[in-house]
């Protein structure tokens, strides 16, 4: 993408799109979430046109965390997630670098952090970087990942989800976020997802299930569009 596909504005979210933070119950979201409100200014060339060339530096082609290596699977429910990487008029966002990073069917992180007394899979890292093509698709081949407590006094769990990160065209369209599964019962209880105040942006963040027709029947296939701004965009997470 050149600085000519850029679009040629940068529309602010709509109320009820950001999530409301800090998220009672959540301690990561105290210490990782600004206390004082964004400062508001117009665009310049900087924000609008950069960093380009990413893929050089950040390597590409992490799509299959399924299979590590030749013959070594990971346990789990197969999974294929693909989708659109989208901006604020519906155009497709080429050349944006996409990853995703996920707990493993037992719920735990592969991450020194997660002490969790859950079963550490040996062929799953669960992580994951791919570059959109010329249509803004991306797709990952994974495994469906587990629900796992919140490590606070009130315990909640946190349902099966995937986060991800978008690098666009520019600084303005950095997004964080997560995707989540239709149906799950854990859903409505997830303080991070209901932090959203918007239930159609809410929405935003829920996975697309595919019929078996359509993906055959090696895995579960999911669909998932993420629009970067304006009133349609997919709603950043904590």
């Amino acid at each position: 993408m050149t600085a000519g596909d850029v679009p040629d504005r940068f529309d602010p979210w709509p109320p009820g799109i950001e999530p409301e933070v800090p998220i009672i119950g959540y301690p990561n979201t105290w210490t990782h979430t600004p206390a004082w409100p964004a400062i508001r200014r117009p665009p310049t060339r900087t924000e609008a046109t950069g960093p380009v060339g990413l893929h050089r530096k950040l390597r590409c082609g992490d799509a299959n965390l399924a299979e590590t290596a030749p013959g070594r699977i990971a346990i789990g429910q197969l999974m294929h997630v693909s989708g659109r990487i989208l901006d604020e008029d519906g155009r497709p966002v080429r050349g944006a670098i996409v990853e995703l990073w996920q707990a493993n069917a037992a719920g735990r992180y592969f991450h020194p952090i997660d002490q969790r007394d859950a079963p550490l899979d040996p062929h799953f890292v669960g992580n994951g970087r791919v570059r959109s093509d010329e249509a803004g698709r991306y797709a990952f081949l994974t495994v469906k990942p587990g629900a796992y407590p919140v490590p606070v006094q009130e315990t909640w769990w946190r349902p099966p989800h995937l986060h991800v990160s978008v690098l666009g065209p520019s600084s303005l369209s950095r997004l964080v976020t997560q995707m989540y599964f239709r149906g799950d019962p854990l859903n409505a209880l997830d303080r991070i997802l209901n932090s959203i105040p918007d239930a159609a942006a809410r929405d935003r963040l829920i996975a697309r299930d595919l019929p078996p027709a359509e993906v055959g029947d090696r895995w579960l296939g999911f669909t998932h569009d993420i629009v970067l701004r304006g009133r349609h965009a997919t709603p950043p997470t904590p």
